[in-house]
């Protein structure tokens, strides 16, 4: 399954990190309610599955208010993950994660 966030094609999203692949890229923590996916928070690794499931700020993303949350990934070189981080927070604006 894929999910589109800022027209890039993201694998996910999945209620555990396990699904994710060992791999570099971008990582988006997504939440809903009854709706639509909202991002909540953004990063980059070089192992998101790794990162996600070790995150020091996954006790926030679980108070943001969500009924359900989600990770999806887009999987990238580091030149491009970087790249791509900044420009989901720039558009985004994550509720979690400010930097």
């Amino acid at each position: 399954m894929t999910i589109a966030i800022s027209n890039l094609s993201f694998d996910g999203p999945f209620s555990d990190p396990a699904q994710l692949q060992a791999r570099s890229g971008v990582y988006a923590i997504l939440g809903r309610g009854t709706g639509n996916w909202n991002v909540v928070d953004v990063g980059e690794s070089a192992n998101i599955q790794d990162r996600v499931s070790n995150h020091d700020r996954k006790p926030q993303w679980k108070r943001c208010g969500h009924a359900t949350l989600g990770v999806a990934g887009y999987y990238c070189d580091a030149a491009t993950r970087m790249t791509v981080e900044k420009r989901l927070r720039d558009q985004y604006k994550p509720s979690c994660g400010d930097r």
